[in-house]
């Protein structure tokens, strides 16, 4: 398909799917064939806006496109996903890959049955912050991670683990060369009825440490990583797209036995990790490469999620 256009659809464009359609329409090697919602206005507005068609049904898309972008509400990704897969066609589905790791398993095997791209939308392995520090890794030791929203209704069907903590999660299980050993999590709703306030830690078999914060009920948008290693100090603010390398300047003979402690910033001005996310599906498919986040990673991440909302709801 290298030579070709990928037929495209978004299934589901509310709030989040309509930014999946808005990055297929950038793309030179894309056509965006049409846009699914069982919200008829919904579906026609959208389908106005970016000069497509509207479809009401999922099933009426099959046949029609080579793969698919799905955005609708968790307790019918597999439902959904299943027809698509089904159906031989590409699929870059939203994060959770789906509420229990059964159904994930099934969906994961179906794709590599069908010999077709799984990719899980666990946009912030895109972030270029989180990209820059992976490629500065030297043996982490300790981790961390903060991530906090204002509260909105959006998100509530799940709690704030499946909803904001599984990005981290994401991030640790993919930076860290190793088995989980340990959970550890305690949590506490606020204003729903599910888990607004999450903290875990996780202990990996080689010896890292990983301690992760997650609130939907903050005053302020927080999103940070901090990684600690015997080289360098590295801060993460995702939300910014900004790192920092705090290290000793060794070429620099300081006045104690110690070299200078240096910080360097690096900001990304510009960059878009949902639209590299998408493009990264649409050359994994036109050029059948792996995905960089795979239907297996947003399997291992839901794995985890599931293991820290149990031990949660036991202490509740």
């Amino acid at each position: 398909m290298a030579n070709q256009k990928l037929k495209t659809a978004v299934v589901g464009v509310g709030h989040l799917g309509e930014y999946h359609v808005q990055k297929y329409k950038t793309l030179p090697n894309v056509e965006l064939a049409g846009v699914v919602d069982v919200n008829k206005d919904r579906a026609h507005e959208i389908a106005r806006r970016y000069a497509t068609r509207a479809y009401l049904d999922h099933r009426d898309i099959l046949g029609k496109v080579d793969a698919v972008s799905l955005a609708v509400p968790t307790e019918i990704h597999y439902d959904v996903a299943k027809d698509i897969l089904s159906e031989g066609i590409h699929l870059l589905i939203e994060k959770p890959i789906t509420y229990h790791l059964e159904p994930a398993d099934t969906l994961v095997n179906l794709a590599k049955e069908k010999g077709l791209v799984l990719q899980v939308g666990l946009v912030e392995r895109f972030n270029p912050a989180v990209v820059g520090a992976e490629s500065l890794l030297n043996n982490p030791v300790f981790i961390e991670s903060h991530r906090m929203n204002t509260f909105t209704t959006r998100g509530t069907d799940v709690d704030v683990v499946l909803d904001l903590m599984i990005h981290d999660l994401d991030i640790m299980l993919h930076l860290v060369p190793s088995e989980v050993k340990e959970v550890h999590a305690v949590g506490m709703t606020v204003l729903t009825d599910k888990t607004d306030i999450a903290n875990a830690r996780m202990i990996f078999e080689n010896g890292v440490v990983g301690n992760l914060t997650a609130s939907r009920v903050s005053d302020r948008t927080l999103r940070k990583i901090r990684i600690f290693q015997p080289d360098a100090y590295l801060a993460v603010d995702c939300f910014k797209r900004e790192l920092s390398i705090t290290r000793l300047d060794e070429d620099v003979k300081g006045k104690d036995p110690f070299p200078p402690v240096v910080t360097e910033k690096i900001t990304y001005p510009g960059r878009d990790p949902l639209a590299d996310e998408i493009s990264a599906f649409v050359s994994s498919v036109l050029n059948g490469a792996d995905p960089v986040v795979s239907g297996q990673d947003g399997r291992r991440a839901l794995k985890y999620a599931l293991d820290i909302i149990e031990q949660i709801e036991i202490d509740q």
